[in-house]
């Protein structure tokens, strides 16, 4: 038996895990805009921070999620 997925969703961590980079420090229109383009390429699922660090980034994922992205 063959499995044929019907679409392939695709889950991105680059706002939240790519900020744990060594040297690499977004600011927050870095992150709105990142967050635009993986919209624009369509994926499905943006992981945009991880609020608990800090209030900036609690004001960060608030206006990824305010700016009336798909994903």
């Amino acid at each position: 038996m063959k499995f044929k997925p019907k679409r392939v969703r695709i889950f991105d961590t680059t706002l939240r895990d790519g900020e744990q980079t060594p040297g690499v420090a977004l600011t927050m229109d870095d992150k709105l805009q990142i967050a635009r383009q993986l919209d624009r390429l369509g994926v499905d699922t943006i992981e945009a921070g991880f609020p608990q660090v800090s209030p900036g980034e609690v004001e960060a994922v608030k206006l990824i999620a305010r700016d009336g992205l798909k994903a």
